[in-house]
């Protein structure tokens, strides 16, 4: 399943990026607030920004955003570190 996130062409034009930066950047803002409300894990937050672990984990990091230690976290942790 995908979704498909719609954003008004006033908005769009609104945003005070690069045209071809903003999908990329309302990816990540919205994969950051929803780790930090809780609502998605670390790892499903950081395919959704396209960053590398590290780059995700200073990313949050720089918006003083603790990290969660669950056992979910764990779990992906240990499979990165395995290469999986």
């Amino acid at each position: 399943m995908s979704v498909l996130l719609e954003i008004p062409d006033q908005v769009a034009h609104a945003i005070r990026l690069p045209t071809d930066e903003q999908q990329q950047s309302i990816m990540t803002e919205l994969a950051v607030a929803l780790y930090a409300r809780g609502i998605l894990p670390f790892g499903k937050a950081r395919e959704l920004t396209r960053l590398k672990r590290i780059e995700f984990g200073l990313l949050l990091g720089r918006r003083n955003i603790p990290r969660r230690c669950t056992e979910e976290n764990i779990k992906d942790d240990i499979a990165y570190a395995r290469g999986q």
